[in-house]
């Protein structure tokens, strides 16, 4: 144990003085927001990937996709691969970083504002990327919690506030360029730690190596046959958390900072490779979940509840005797995952709303003071998102209340703008409220669960658990109906800066 506290200790010392000697440089909000666009294709890719995969994909999705579909989970790191990282570099970074450096362009609701000329829809934008990046932050935390309960023995809760401190501390540190700097060292450890950490759990006696995997593969635990209620919730889960990223601002500002689009063009690769290895690894383990709990998980549900999904990785990587120095080294991976989406959510959520809105509203303010409100800010919702993640809701199903509603209402509008010139207001407001409304009821059926007597929860219960699966009909509808209304309303509603 005392090695495996080392190496997080190691860890958190070389952080820390990352953030010390990097913010240093940081002076105004370009520099805090986008790095003063400079960041270079491997600062940007890992920076975008170590944003995209953290505890919340290692932890919450790898674990109950593993539970509910065996091998068949691993389509949802594929899809990561393929969808949410190869073909969203593709088509989305060069393009995003050309108009956001045309436009001076900080954050998507400034994109809203003046791709559409709208003040109203900027603020709409700021409010709802504010509480909706809340619930992400915390299911961030969740996912930290189990790996301390299950593989370090501490209360969950003590793990979080150190965790809530770090973080806290790198964004007070600086800004973009401080946590793309770490995000660099982090996404490197988090590459290594995946190939160690697969090669431990495939050689330990519960999988039985490439032998143990074939058979596994052969039987109905390992490709269980699925009805069609079962391939359209893994499907949802495949598509909301790969196209989910097109419409989420802490993953587009990273385009914003690229420096050149031949920066872009190698960020694709360099980016698709992470992918590849983390998320493709990180599901890879959780699908082997079933030949670690052969009775059907009934520990576990008996220990943790109906949460007990959020605690199946952590209980299979104590299970693989995993040697104590490698174990060190894989709670830095997570700790390196989470800590880095932490800092991404807060810093966009944060900025969006200090400099989006209160600048707006109060535009005399000192650029100066802007930078100290947004780090002020950065607190609060550190604070806040650690007590939504003590409310022990599940991983997935926080996550999915962010991705929906947020991508939900500015996927369409954000990247029809860069290949359709008729986009225009009417569509994109059109877009945004259909993908809202639609995305909206999983969230208020938990809020209701949360305080309605026990006999009036079940329709609010049925609702929260449907999270993925009305992410993606919010997504896919939102942009239907911003096509539509574009293309129909045509030239009468022109943008305000052409695409």
């Amino acid at each position: 144990m005392l090695a495996t506290w080392v190496t997080i200790g190691v860890y958190v010392v070389v952080l820390v003085t990352i953030g010390i000697i990097s913010g240093r440089g940081s002076k105004s909000i370009a520099d805090l927001t986008v790095g003063g666009r400079q960041a270079g294709a491997w600062l940007s890719a890992l920076s975008y990937g170590t944003a995209y995969f953290s505890a919340v994909m290692f932890v919450g999705y790898a674990g109950s996709s593993g539970a509910g579909f065996g091998l068949w989970g691993i389509l949802a790191g594929l899809g990561n691969v393929v969808f949410g990282s190869l073909l969203a570099w593709l088509l989305l970074a060069r393009r995003t970083r050309q108009m956001a450096a045309e436009l001076d362009i900080h954050t998507m609701p400034e994109f809203l504002e003046k791709k559409f000329n709208s003040r109203a829809m900027k603020f709409f934008a700021c409010l709802v990327i504010f509480i909706f990046l809340i619930p992400y932050s915390a299911s961030v935390y969740r996912g930290l919690g189990s790996i301390a309960h299950v593989l370090l023995g501490i209360n969950d809760t003590i793990f979080m506030v150190i965790i809530a401190a770090l973080a806290a501390l790198l964004l007070l540190f600086g800004g973009y360029l401080v946590q793309a700097r770490a995000d660099f060292l982090q996404g490197i450890i988090m590459m290594a730690g995946i190939v160690l950490l697969i090669f431990f759990v495939v050689r330990s006696q519960a999988v039985g190596g490439l032998a143990g995997i074939a058979a596994y593969a052969k039987s109905a635990v390992g490709l269980p046959k699925l009805d069609g209620t079962q391939w359209w919730a893994l499907l949802s889960l495949v598509l909301m958390t790969s196209f989910g990223t097109w419409g989420l601002p802490h993953m587009i500002q990273k385009y914003f900072g690229i420096k050149n689009n031949a920066q872009a063009r190698r960020g694709i690769w360099i980016s698709t490779f992470f992918a590849l290895l983390v998320a493709g690894g990180g599901y890879f383990i959780g699908s082997l979940c079933r030949l670690f709990f052969t009775d059907g998980f009934a520990g576990l549900q008996a220990d943790y509840g109906s949460g007990f999904k959020d605690y199946i990785v952590p209980s299979m990587l104590k299970l693989a005797n995993i040697p104590a120095v490698l174990m060190g080294v894989v709670l830095v991976l997570l700790l390196a995952a989470s800590v880095s989406t932490l800092c991404s959510v807060t810093l966009t959520a944060c900025s969006t709303l200090v400099k989006d809105f209160i600048g707006t509203l109060k535009p005399n303010i000192p650029e100066k003071k802007l930078g100290y409100g947004i780090k002020i800010l950065c607190l609060l919702f550190v604070g806040v998102s650690y007590l939504v993640a003590n409310s022990k809701t599940p991983i997935v199903e926080l996550m999915s209340y962010s991705w929906g509603i947020i991508s939900g209402s500015f996927m369409a509008p954000y990247v029809l703008s860069l290949y359709f010139k008729r986009t225009n207001k009417i569509g994109a407001w059109g877009g945004i409220c259909v993908g809202f409304a639609v995305a909206l009821p999983p969230a208020v059926g938990k809020i209701i669960s949360l305080f309605q007597p026990a006999g009036a929860q079940t329709l609010a219960n049925t609702l929260a658990g449907k999270g993925p699966q009305y992410a993606v009909a919010a997504m896919a509808l939102s942009l239907l109906v911003c096509f539509i209304l574009s293309a129909v309303t045509g030239k009468k509603q022109a943008q305000n800066v052409a695409a």
